[in-house]
């Protein structure tokens, strides 16, 4: 029975280089290596596993084999690890951050995030923070783009690592003089005549998409508290997080919907981070209190409501 050789972590990378790129003159330039080079890397690969991994005939372009689409994965598992490895070295020569960028998601209850930085500026004194606050994608695309080292974000996360940081729940409310408002019951599909106000952002997640949007009139705001004024102004009606509109449903400024359609629901957070970018002691730090912060999440029961 033969016996695979060992690939070495060069003969892995020339590999994925010329699958992501479509040829190999294109992994040459992106790994800066002349194109022979790229040819012998692939071969004595080859050689090693004793499999063909490319189609080179027929076609201009390299066709990975029935070999190859079978060893991507593992390949890419391997690729991913080594960079994981090297990063996380780096960060322990490192050593602590003098400074880091945080961004975190609009909806995080102020006296969650207090608590957490309080804890932080105590036991990380010569650490500087710059503080984001964003909303929806936003908070994914600072550390995706490497602008923000970690975040604490809502549900939009594709494409970063992460990890479960809580919830807080998420009411439709209106001012107690707004059409809904003055409902008992409220009719399926009375929301969808009324305008909502809707919290956007300007990052390439959202782009084009919606969450928990039933009405054809919408006015979008990028600013939570903006949002929050303009409902009370009786403007509109829009879900908002219970911890900022507690204090309005206690005084009757502000009422709960009880809409049948539009129910209130559960906004979970993510601590996110780039896997290739992985965070240094601090930031880590912040990561692990902010889950271990998710017992302060609170039940609301027994507010007011239409």
């Amino acid at each position: 029975m033969a016996n695979p050789g060992t690939p070495t972590f060069d003969q892995l990378r020339i590999f994925l280089a010329i699958v992501d790129t479509g040829s190999f003159a294109a992994a040459g330039r992106k790994l800066n290596r002349a194109v022979s080079v790229i040819s012998y890397g692939i071969a004595n690969l080859e050689a090693q596993l004793g499999l063909s991994l490319f189609d080179r005939e027929g076609t201009r372009k390299p066709t990975l084999t029935t070999a190859g689409r079978a060893l991507l994965a593992e390949a890419r598992a391997v690729a991913e690890g080594m960079d994981g490895l090297r990063a996380k070295v780096k960060g322990m020569l490192d050593g602590l951050e003098a400074e880091i960028d945080v961004a975190v998601d609009v909806m995080i209850p102020p006296d969650r995030l207090g608590k957490v930085l309080r804890g932080f500026a105590q036991t990380f004194p010569t650490v500087q923070l710059r503080l984001h606050v964003e909303a929806l994608g936003a908070v994914t695309a600072m550390v995706l783009d490497g602008k923000a080292i970690v975040g604490i974000s809502g549900p939009i996360t594709d494409g970063a690592e992460r990890v479960a940081a809580g919830q807080t729940l998420m009411v439709p409310v209106a001012a107690p003089d707004h059409p809904l408002a003055r409902m008992d019951p409220i009719p399926p599909g009375a929301g969808r005549h009324y305008t909502q106000l809707v919290l956007s952002d300007r990052s390439r997640f959202t782009e084009g998409r919606d969450f928990a949007v039933v009405s054809s009139k919408t006015w979008r705001l990028a600013d939570l508290s903006a949002k929050h004024a303009l409902l009370k102004e009786g403007i509109g009606w829009g879900n908002m997080p219970i911890h900022m509109v507690e204090g309005d449903l206690q005084s009757g400024a502000l009422v709960k919907l009880a809409m049948p359609d539009t129910t209130e629901g559960v906004y979970g957070f993510w601590g996110i981070w780039r896997r290739d970018l992985p965070p240094g002691p601090a930031a880590q730090w912040l990561l692990d209190e902010f889950v271990a912060s998710t017992a302060l999440c609170k039940e609301y029961e027994g507010l007011p409501e239409v």
